[in-house]
């Protein structure tokens, strides 16, 4: 009786190749490694800039007493700053345009909420007029921004 050895040890032939890896082949393996490290890194990018994508128009509001209201969508608003410019989100409008900007953007209909940023030293009678505007266009979900008032102790 006799006996074999084979001399790379393994049953296979005596290769001891390993999913395709053999000398100067190419892997056949995927190596996420990459791909998580750049979704991480953008994740963070991400988490950094969204607080900075809200309204951008600065405005000092007056502050009262209400409690902060939820809201699922994004709302449209209509802002009206210290120098009594008058913002369209972001974008700066003239008193008479505001009718037929928001008969433009009235996706959802006239039910949609529209919020009205004044600042506190804006002229009383201009903000009126904005709020008079909105209501023209068809509008009569208004609300008006305020911050929350401050326990000064």
């Amino acid at each position: 009786m006799g006996m074999s050895v084979s001399a790379g040890g393994s049953s296979r032939g005596g290769r001891g190749r390993r999913r395709g890896r053999g000398k100067g082949g190419l892997i056949s393996e995927i190596n996420v490694t990459p791909f998580v490290d750049v979704m991480l890194v953008l994740l963070i990018i991400f988490m950094v800039a969204a607080p900075l994508l809200t309204v951008g128009v600065p405005i000092d509001l007056p502050e009262t007493q209400a409690k902060a209201m939820n809201s699922e969508t994004q709302p449209i608003t209509v802002s009206v700053n210290d120098k009594g410019q008058i913002y369209l989100q972001e974008t700066e409008i003239e008193l008479d345009e505001i009718v037929a900007k928001l008969e433009a953007i009235s996706k959802t209909g006239y039910d949609e909420r529209i919020y009205v940023r004044g600042d506190k030293t804006a002229d009383y009678g201009t903000v009126m007029k904005v709020m008079a505007r909105v209501s023209a266009a068809g509008y009569k979900n208004l609300g008006l921004v305020t911050l929350q008032e401050q326990d000064n102790q």
